[in-house]
């Protein structure tokens, strides 16, 4: 869900998150009930949610802002047995980037407060728990910083970052400094649609629009300019996860390919190093596409090596993600086994899975 405000004349998403305290006291009767084993071919496979949203009221209040409505709140406790009834071993903490119009002060003081929380979570918790940072992208020298030190200092497993940066590319060449620190240091990025201001007319009326195609819609844009714009060949060590399925990228990719053989004239301005559909295959998606044809067209298009893992808690978009992967009978039990977790260890750098 995507809620907006105004805020110093500036539009902020303040919704999107959710909060959960760091206490983890109450855990004890948590952990006493049963969790849902999830096996394929017999063996016990461990589940990693690589897209579960966690937000902190203490750094939004330094952009004068307040935490959404209040279904979106939850405790620890909750959090944990609603992983257990669903059959999720671990999550990966992100938190939907709101803070792009921060001014350098501001923003450094909010993702130290957001890493140090996210880090103090999964200190008390690591069996359940890995986080990925936030950064100030706006910032971009600031934002490889922080970055590098949530990675080195407080063993956090990448970045979340936004769609776009306060209408921003995410391909513009102001933000190389953070994609080279991100490749440098091997860890994954996440990248999850924060809203696209220039679209909010066209996506008004009923159907909730600016969530339904305005968050997919914004996810086909990202990937396509990191495509066409050649940061992929710029920075070809990233690993970079999109949300929901990639949007409509993978839906209709080949149409990428095809505009340059139609028009080459328009994709000539960065020449490429291969078709723009076979980036794709060095990408990664989650797998909230919510039916098992969908799931397996998009295994088909990008690989099911490409594929992970992801609830989008706390929103109840599918509440059996888990058996959705289980129950595509395109995939095979290795297939399976990786998407559910495999894959994601190997990002995330989770030993044991």
């Amino acid at each position: 869900m995507t809620t907006r405000r105004d805020f110093l004349g500036q539009t902020a998403v303040t919704a999107g998150l959710f909060f959960t305290g760091c206490s983890l006291a109450p855990l004890a009767n948590a952990q006493t009930q049963r969790r849902r084993q999830v096996v394929v071919n017999g063996k016990r496979v461990k589940t990693i949610d690589v897209h579960a949203h966690v937000g902190f009221p203490e750094a939004m209040e330094l952009m004068g802002l307040k935490f959404g409505p209040q279904l979106l709140t939850t405790t620890m406790q909750d959090r944990i047995k609603a992983m257990d009834e669903q059959g999720i071993d671990m999550e990966a903490l992100t938190i939907n980037a709101y803070w792009y119009t921060a001014n350098r002060d501001v923003a450094e003081k909010l993702i130290e407060v957001q890493n140090n929380k996210l880090a103090e979570i999964v200190a008390k918790q690591p069996d359940r728990f890995v986080a990925l940072a936030s950064v100030a992208l706006q910032h971009p020298d600031l934002a490889a910083q922080q970055l590098e030190h949530a990675v080195k200092k407080l063993g956090l497993r990448g970045a979340g970052v936004g769609g776009s940066v306060a209408g921003m590319e995410l391909s513009d060449p102001k933000f190389h400094p953070f994609w080279k620190k991100a490749e440098e240091l091997g860890v994954l990025v996440f990248i999850h649609p924060i809203g696209t201001a220039e679209l909010k007319s066209r996506l008004q009326g009923n159907g909730g629009l600016e969530n339904t195609i305005g968050n997919p819609l914004e996810t086909t844009l990202a990937l396509s300019h990191l495509i066409f714009e050649g940061t992929l060949d710029r920075f070809p060590g990233l690993k970079i996860c999109a949300a929901h399925g990639g949007g409509y990228l993978p839906s209709y990719a080949p149409r990428s390919d095809h505009i340059c053989l139609t028009f080459p004239d328009r994709c000539a301005a960065v020449p490429l190093k291969k078709k723009p559909t076979e980036y794709l295959k060095q990408l990664y998606f989650d797998a909230l596409v919510f039916t098992p044809e969908a799931l397996r067209h998009l295994a088909a298009q990008v690989g099911t090596s490409q594929l992970v893992l992801g609830t989008d808690f706390p929103f109840p978009w599918d509440k059996n993600t888990v058996d959705h992967i289980l129950k595509t009978p395109e995939l095979t039990d290795a297939d399976r086994v990786n998407i559910l977790g495999g894959t994601a260890a190997r990002l995330l750098k989770i030993n044991g899975a």
